[in-house]
């Protein structure tokens, strides 16, 4: 799967990959060297087009668990790849966490939660802004803008051009916004692009990439519309 992602997507195209909630939510990164190992092994095809990974801690994760975490000899760093962390505990909006942060060129997560907010601190030379939603709309009326955003969004809009005015060490921003946040993830991310001086992006609009990777051969065909079920889903025999 991971392959074909590769495949089907232009050569300028970015990723960014959550680290499975095996790891960081059900294990909370604790005998947990099998599934890293694995999530790796599925990222390599990736590589060149990965912006980030991301490490999104559970909410209740305190910094003081969470870099006790990240400290554990069983949780180890790719150098092949750059990491992102989110957290969603206040405890880690300190000094303690930006330089840790900063030493080891790790993002720290923007992101727009109705009950916290990151604070924006650059921590490495590249951004990233997740605008999350609290999963109140139900998934029937997506597609539609159904909660106005602008204001905390124009916020954020101010604090990407400041540091594209004056970071000039930052070399790449992304941002995602899933339909939670305020009901259509794509118009979401329109809105942002103009509230910037970007131009509107049409989605669904496919550019006719060549097909390089040929599917796993399967014994049912009803396989392949399956959810993966474990990390060793996402890896080709």
């Amino acid at each position: 799967m991971v392959r074909l992602w590769n495949a089907r997507t232009p050569p300028n195209f970015k990723f960014s990959a959550k680290f499975p909630s095996v790891i960081t939510h059900k294990k909370k990164f604790q005998d947990c060297q099998k599934e890293l190992e694995l999530f790796y092994e599925a990222m390599l095809p990736l590589k060149d087009k990965l912006l980030t990974l991301l490490i999104q801690f559970p909410p209740y994760f305190k910094i003081k668990e969470g870099l006790e975490a990240l400290g554990k000899y069983d949780f180890y760093f790719d150098e092949t790849f750059r990491y992102s962390i989110e957290v969603r505990h206040s405890s880690w909006f300190s000094d303690l966490a930006y330089n840790f942060f900063k030493d080891n060129n790790i993002c720290l997560t923007w992101n727009q939660l109705d009950m916290i907010q990151t604070p924006p601190v650059l921590t490495s030379d590249f951004v990233y802004l997740r605008f999350i939603g609290d999963r109140s709309f139900s998934e029937k009326d997506f597609r539609t803008i159904l909660k106005d955003r602008a204001a905390e969004m124009s916020g954020w809009a101010n604090r990407f051009k400041e540091v594209r005015e004056h970071e000039h060490d930052v070399k790449a921003a992304m941002v995602a916004a899933n339909n939670h946040y305020a009901g259509y993830g794509p118009e979401t991310s329109n809105i942002f692009r103009e509230m910037l001086g970007l131009e509107r992006v049409t989605w669904g609009e496919e550019e006719e990439i060549p097909r390089k990777v040929e599917f796993e051969k399967v014994k049912d065909h009803r396989q392949r519309a399956m959810k993966q079920t474990s990390l060793s889903d996402f890896i080709s025999e």
